[in-house]
């Protein structure tokens, strides 16, 4: 027998958690054929011997709605083995969008997840109303990888309540037609909705973002509008910073109207221990038989800091520095004269970032996430007999702008990561790929539990790593065809070197419509990624195909 395609002598990790054997796998079209001993050649075979072969990762938490309309590669997740990426999260899509109100929806998108309005505006056609046109929109941009969508509480409360979405608590009539908006929606093809109740998602104007203040009553209306179509996804962003144990009876309220899934994203604070208070809640009402799941960065995260994004100081003569491009600020720290006023101006600095963290990620291909005192800037200015800023300047002299710092503010502490993510029903993720791209970089999240907590810590064993990256996310999302290395299933196929895999160093590079910058990050160990049957990556590069799809609910 033939096949199009065979993956040969492979350590087979097939995403359901159970121990990984050496074997081949098939491929027919975009379905995987078979699984194991492998009769018949294929018309492409991929050699993988030493390597493992897994399920296409799936990224539940990503802001890519917006740059897929110039990026049809959605990088850098799909550098990092991702097949598919959830996009709509937060509450800020795109859809439903009245005439003339494309605008409202780009400038708040701007102001809540750093991607630039004009990219927005001029990046994506506009020609739709309802979620399905928005659908039918992204699917003729031909992704590299699969999308699916969640409908976005912003764009719902604009769409039925106008400019009063923002600060007024809708009628009940509104609260009807907002609930029968989201069941349009998901029978549109909405994998479910989203919400953000997070103080600092805000418009452009400063308001916090429609949504954030919404009554309990009105988002267990549309849970249950979101069952009345056969159920569907619901993820949110808590205020956890305000009323806690409230915030998470609204997570119980929405898991028992819908009687489905419901995710929302959570951090571990700098406390040994602090990742359990998320955990045990959770478990709590996994034992009372809601489907309830979180999503959680796997490791320290915060503003990338260096010469070509975010400065580190930002008063006095930092701010006259950020205003310079790239070459313009590496001739002023040159300047021995403006480098002292700079060590001098951070002295005093007063502003937000002054007194937080920074760690140094190093000079090597691989940055150092890991962020203990060796790589505290504190700890290296010290070691140097020089001021932090001076440290600073001089790595920033001596890798001609490239070195990076991360200013961490969140995850601060790895140990109780590591009690935040163990628990199954914590899926590791959160990497928000397509915001914030000149600000944070975690996009290459799946490449660092396979490289620190699996190679470097042993956490997980590498099965139930690669399951909570694939089957685990893919029935959250819905996708149950996918996830799995097993016969019907598609074929979206990782094969990967797990003594290489690794995230790279970070780049600034400028790839946006209109020359606007970002922050990208390759993976490093990937033999190969195939997306429906396709290769679209080999040795760690893209290979030009385009065969990812729309998913719908």
């Amino acid at each position: 027998m033939r096949h199009d395609l065979v993956i040969r002598n492979g350590q087979l990790i097939d995403g359901t958690g159970a121990p990984g054997v050496h074997g081949d796998l098939a491929i027919d079209g975009d379905t995987i054929t078979a699984v194991g001993d492998v009769d018949g050649q294929g018309v492409r075979e991929i050699d993988a011997a030493g390597h493992a072969v897994t399920p296409g990762f799936v990224d539940i938490h990503t802001h890519l709605d917006a740059q897929i309309g110039w990026d049809p590669y959605l990088t850098p997740v799909s550098w990092h083995g991702v097949t598919t990426a959830l996009l709509g999260n937060c509450g800020v899509t795109f859809a439903p969008v009245r005439p003339n109100d494309a605008d409202t929806l780009a400038n708040m998108m701007e102001t809540v997840e750093d991607i630039p309005a004009d990219a927005i505006l001029g990046g994506l056609p506009w020609n739709w109303e309802g979620y399905d046109g928005y659908l039918d929109a992204i699917e003729g941009l031909d992704p590299a990888i699969n999308v699916a969508g969640l409908v976005g509480h912003c764009a719902v409360r604009f769409y039925v309540m106008g400019d009063r979405a923002v600060d007024e608590q809708p009628t009940e009539a509104e609260i009807t037609r907002m609930a029968e908006v989201v069941a349009e929606s998901i029978r549109g093809g909405a994998v479910g909705f989203s919400t953000s109740r997070i103080i600092g998602h805000r418009l452009p104007d400063g308001r916090d973002v429609p949504g954030t203040h919404a009554a309990h009553e009105e988002l267990v209306a549309i849970a249950e509008a979101v069952k009345g179509v056969g159920g569907g996804l619901m993820q949110n962003v808590l205020n956890l910073s305000g009323d806690f144990d409230g915030e998470l009876e609204l997570i119980r309220k929405q898991a028992e109207a819908t009687g489905d899934r419901v995710l929302f994203s959570i951090t571990a604070g700098n406390s040994d221990g602090s990742g359990r208070l998320f955990t045990d809640r959770i478990a709590q009402f996994r034992a009372d038989g809601l489907d309830v799941n979180g999503v959680a960065i796997p490791r320290g995260s915060g503003f990338v800091s260096g010469l070509s994004a975010t400065m580190p100081w930002t008063e006095g003569s930092w701010k006259e520095l950020a205003e310079k491009d790239l070459a313009g600020r590496l001739a002023a720290i040159r300047d021995s004269d403006f480098a002292a006023r700079l060590v001098s101006d951070a002295r005093g600095d007063r502003g937000f970032f002054a007194h937080t963290p920074k760690f140094w990620l190093g000079d090597g291909e691989v940055p150092n996430y890991v962020f203990d005192e060796e790589s505290d800037l504190e700890t290296l200015s010290k070691r140097a007999g020089e001021e932090p800023a001076e440290t600073f300047l001089r790595l920033s002299r001596d890798s001609d702008g490239k070195t990076l710092f991360c200013m961490r503010l969140f995850n601060p502490n790895l140990r109780a990561v590591a009690d935040l993510i163990s628990l199954g029903d914590v899926l590791p993720g959160l990497g928000d790929a397509g915001a914030h791209v000149g600000q944070v970089m975690d996009a290459g999240w799946c490449s660092f539990v396979l490289s620190h907590w699996v190679r470097d810590e042993g956490l997980f064993s590498v099965e139930e790593a690669v399951r909570r990256m694939s089957s685990a996310p893919a029935r959250i999302l819905g996708a149950n065809d996918r996830g799995v290395l097993a016969p019907g299933k598609k074929a979206d196929v990782n094969v990967i070197d797990l003594g290489r895999v690794s995230e790279r160093m970070p780049e600034y590079v400028h790839d946006f419509p209109g020359g606007a910058g970002r922050f990208v990050q390759k993976g490093r160990g990937f033999r190969a990624t195939i997306c429906n049957g396709v290769p679209i990556l080999e040795n760690d590069e893209h290979l030009g195909a385009r065969s990812g799809r729309v998913l719908r609910s």
